[in-house]
């Protein structure tokens, strides 16, 4: 109860044009006036002392003429007012009039209508004077056996706050309730009971659970929740009391509330280690992520499944269950999902890899037949990558995954079927056994791949793999009957003319050979023949994008004709055919060339596509050893190169990854065994309870480092000068989403300040939650006034403002100081995060704010000055280091972060060094930054600019 000790009770909203009334008005309508207009006054006069009035004439009024009303509403009201109404004199003694009050409230706990007793016992939980409460003691204790439970359970409260701040008012209370505990029946009043003796007698609490220890589960879920905190407190504080308990928490496991069982799962973690105790936990937490309806519920407890899993002795108990977290998958939220396979991803191992990728199969076939949903292609993508992650771990499963995976190719999400064939091309390079496999089922899907960019990746793999003669000719007919009748310029233009009808192309040549040398395309003929009303519809799949304009695919495939022929004239030793299948190749080549210089596409061919096909023409006509070398060696073993490293970059994150995971006990480390460990020694572990109750109420304890400048210290900020009548200074704590403002206000004159009030003001995207209150400064006086602020977004804010004053007994206008700005730093929501480079792509195409921020550095080492920008803006470097070692002059790097609001922020590093000016020539170059508003990328690069020299040491 700590932490909650320094609450508010009591917000009233005040309407900030309203005029205040004078004393006299509200004097006569608090006397003569009808209930209505009571009501009024009275309100009138709690919002006058909550700003800081005295009007100590009314309080006389207020009891002869308010305090007798029956009325419920007055009642109400009039707790608020004598919650708030100073009860002492200047000299720190009693009113005399509270002894009235303190009789008319003996009354109302005495009064029929339980709403008034109720009501009036939360009240007395508020009053810090025990010479009022004294003569209402009994009354507080009569009303422990009101028939009533509001009464009952309000009078639990008031006893235990009594008994908290004046124990010398009730000493028995803990046998009190204890007593009345024993014989309550109603749950909320059980609750209240308990949760007094967990906090006022622990002993006596743990003698009454031990006498119902076997009723713990017919309980209510309040009374359960306290329960499981009273067990996780005893068991903290002393564990040999674990054996006792932790039957009870095995039985609150399968409570009816959702909230008992996370908070008995979560404590089961943290009491016990045993595997089954574990897997209990885990199977808790499984069961009310795939039950509960709310995303964010299972965003949470999946979070706690992911905290089990870096525990090194808990992962192999959950490794067991990733066959019960899949069942998670089956949540339509995409987030939830992603979390999910990550996590089996991680647990994953070769016990379960299979029947893991039974499961990943049977859900990609299904995002195939669901209607089209926006996630269902991001979440088909997601699955693809996961089977891809598990192939290349247990190259075993990838023969089981690629057949399904392949379909996936024709797929009209570019993206989803994108990443099949990242994942096709691995495996083709790093499983020499799948090749026959992987080229057969490519050349079956090859014809209904629908994007150009899938269809120029086929292309490549086709021709980088295909190493028999059978193969080759297959990928030949595949390409002839992709292009339709050629030479395509003489085809296009006598369709156009209207001599060929598009029936007639089904029977041309290339279709002929199909069909007799693979018996499976026969009902494929089809194709060209679909609807012949509209044109483009009658064109096959690589004329289609020929003329649309898109020649890259030209080239591209000239390059794989190139290899296939010069593979072919090594395998086959018949001249006659090897120039057969050459003649054949440049012909398709020349054939391209020719419509790209004619006008019949859409877009004419691009000079670099004119000199690769041009090249690839003049390889074949000459086939020199070099070029057979460059086109059939140097191209795989760049792109085993590629995948080498990015292996090694994999492993390397891994092993990371472990060692923060594995703890590490030096040699000399001192062996703690539990039975030894003194009492006051079991508290070195954080009570959890007490720092969820901290984190809700925003004060979350981070742990500073130990450079004295990370402490709280480093974040005060001055707002006015020491001169100043008002001396003010600000410590700036940056909670998730909102500001506290900790204000330190110093009177440095010989005078009263009345009315003292911190006015503040917004710049960006910040909200002033409250207006702080007004304050009274006695001479050389200080106080501390709180301020919230509430952050949307991410970008740089400012807070402004001033403080005004009266000075006691002056005739003048209202004094004002006006305080410096404090300006929030972007930098308190900016995370470094991680995507893809395809990502990173997409991101940049699409995000419209581009900020360009020009080098202007002291730092003359490219690196060092790459390494300066990641620390000054929090974000990370997507760039493989390997791409970054050595010394070329210059340097290009990709960094990206994400806010805590969920807003993406992309950078590209293009720095040089110029070697002409000398070696201490300071760093030269550009920063663009992108993001999706403005403020981030204006916000960012305002950061970049004042960060960019180095601070001389």
């Amino acid at each position: 109860m700590t932490a909650a000790e320094n609450v508010c009770y009591t917000l009233i909203n005040v309407a900030s044009d309203s005029e205040p009334p004078s004393e006299v008005s509200l004097k006569i309508d608090l006397e003569k006036g009808e209930i209505k207009a009571k009501t009024e006054a009275l309100k009138k006069v709690i919002i006058m002392i909550l700003n800081g009035e005295k009007l100590p004439g009314l309080l006389m009024t207020i009891i002869r003429f308010v305090l007798p009303l029956q009325d419920h509403t007055i009642k109400k009201l009039l707790l608020v007012f004598w919650e708030i109404v100073p009860k002492t004199t200047p000299d720190g003694k009693l009113l005399q009039e509270m002894i009235l009050v303190c009789d008319a409230y003996r009354k109302d706990l005495q009064h029929p209508n339980e709403f008034i007793r109720g009501s009036t016992l939360r009240f007395l939980c508020k009053l810090k004077e025990s010479e009022l409460l004294e003569p209402l003691m009994p009354a507080i204790r009569a009303c422990l056996e009101h028939r009533h439970s509001y009464v009952r359970r309000n009078a639990v409260l008031a006893i235990y706050t009594i008994y908290r701040n004046f124990e010398h008012l009730i000493p028995d209370a803990p046998e009190l309730i204890h007593d009345f505990l024993v014989n309550e029946k109603d749950a909320s009043c059980k609750r209240n009971a308990f949760m007094m003796l967990i906090h006022a007698d622990q002993d006596r609490a743990l003698d009454y659970l031990s006498t119902c220890i076997d009723q713990v589960h017919t309980f209510g879920d309040i009374l359960q929740l306290v329960i499981v905190e009273l067990i996780y407190k005893v068991c903290h504080a002393n564990p040999s009391e674990r054996a006792r308990f932790i039957r009870c928490i095995y039985n609150l496991l399968q409570s009816s509330s959702p909230a008992v069982k996370y908070e008995a799962a979560g404590t089961l973690v943290t009491l016990s280690s045993a595997p089954t105790a574990i897997k209990a936990a885990a199977q808790c937490y499984i069961d009310l992520i795939i039950k509960e309806s709310d995303n964010n519920v299972k965003l949470i407890v999946l979070d706690r499944l992911i905290e089990l899993k870096d525990h090194p002795t808990h992962e192999r108990v959950l490794q067991d269950l990733v066959m019960d977290i899949l069942r998670v998958l089956t949540t339509p939220d995409l987030e939830v999902r992603k979390k999910t396979l990550q996590l089996a991803l991680d647990l994953v191992s070769s016990r379960n890899v299979e029947e893991l990728v039974i499961v990943l199969k049977k859900e990609v076939i299904k995002t195939n037949n669901v209607t089209e949903h926006e996630d269902t292609d991001k979440y088909r993508q997601l699955l693809v990558r996961t089977l891809h992650s598990c192939s290349v771990r247990f190259p075993d499963m990838a023969a089981n995954v690629i057949p399904v995976l392949m379909e996936f190719l024709s797929d009209t999400n570019e993206a989803a079927a994108a990443d099949v064939l990242e994942f096709v091309r691995e495996a083709t390079q790093r499983f020499d056994n799948l090749r026959p496999l992987i080229i057969e089922k490519m050349l079956e899907v090859f014809h209904a791949i629908k994007t150009v960019k899938i269809y120029r990746g086929a292309l490549w793999i086709l021709g980088e793999y295909c190493s028999t003669k059978e193969d080759i000719q297959n990928v030949m007919t595949e390409v002839r009957r992709s292009l339709g009748e050629i030479p395509i310029v003489d085809n296009e233009i006598k369709k156009e003319a209207g001599e060929l009808k598009p029936e007639d192309e089904v029977s041309a040549g290339p279709a002929q050979k199909l069909v007799t040398e693979m018996g499976t395309y026969v009902t494929q003929s089809a194709l060209s023949s679909s609807r012949p009303s509209k044109k483009e519809e009658d064109r096959p799949p690589l004329r289609g994008f020929l003329m649309d304009g898109d020649f890259f695919v030209g080239a591209s495939l000239a390059t794989t004709l190139t290899k296939l022929a010069l593979r072919y004239v090594l395998i086959v030793q018949d001249k006659k055919k090897q120039n057969s299948f050459v003649a054949e190749a440049m012909l398709i080549m020349v054939t391209v060339l020719h419509l790209g210089k004619s006008s019949l596409p859409k877009k004419p061919i691009t000079d670099d596509d004119v000199d690769r096909i041009s090249l690839c023409l003049k390889v074949l006509s000459e086939c020199s050893p070099l070029m057979n070398d460059i086109f059939n060696k140097e191209c795989r073993r760049s792109l085993s190169h590629m995948l080498t490293v990015r292996l090694e970059e994999e492993k390397l994150s891994q092993k990371k990854e472990s060692e923060k995971r594995n703890v590490t006990v030096q040699a000399d480390d001192p062996i703690s065994f539990m039975q030894l460990t003194a009492k006051n020694e079991m508290t070195s572990k954080e009570d959890q309870f007490q720092l969820s109750l901290l984190a809700a109420m925003g004060n979350t304890q981070r742990k500073e480092a130990a450079d004295p400048l990370a402490s709280k210290l480093n974040k005060v900020t001055q707002l006015t000068g020491f001169s100043d009548p008002v001396y003010a200074e600000a410590y700036v704590h940056v909670n998730q989403y909102d500001i506290v403002l900790d204000v330190l206000v110093v009177n440095q004159t010989s005078d009263t300040l009345q009315n003292c009030t911190l006015e503040l003001a917004t710049l960006g995207d910040l909200k002033l939650v409250e207006k702080p209150s007004p304050l009274t400064l006695a001479p050389h006086d200080f106080a501390n006034i709180k301020a919230n602020v509430k952050v949307a977004s991410t970008e740089n804010g400012i807070i402004f403002g001033n403080i005004v004053y009266d000075v006691s007994g002056a005739a003048s206008d209202r004094n004002c100081v006006v305080l410096s700005d404090i300006h929030i730093d972007i930098m308190d929501y900016i995370q470094p995060a991680s995507c893809t480079d395809a990502e990173f792509r997409q991101m940049w195409a699409e995000f419209e704010w581009e900020n360009k921020v020009t080098v202007n550095t002291n730092i003359i080492d490219l690196n060092e000055y790459l390494q300066h920008i990641l620390r000054s803006t929090n974000m990370k470097c997507l760039t493989p280091e390997k791409a970054l070692s050595g010394f070329c002059g210059f340097m290009a790097a990709n960094l990206y972060a994400r806010s805590i609001f969920g807003e993406d922020a992309l950078a590209n590093v293009s720095i040089e060094k110029p070697i002409h000016l000398g070696p201490d020539a300071p760093v030269t170059g550009h920063i663009r930054i992108r993001a999706k508003s403005q403020g981030m990328a204006l916000s960012l690069g305002d950061k970049i600019n004042l960060s960019q020299k180095k601070a001389n040491i």
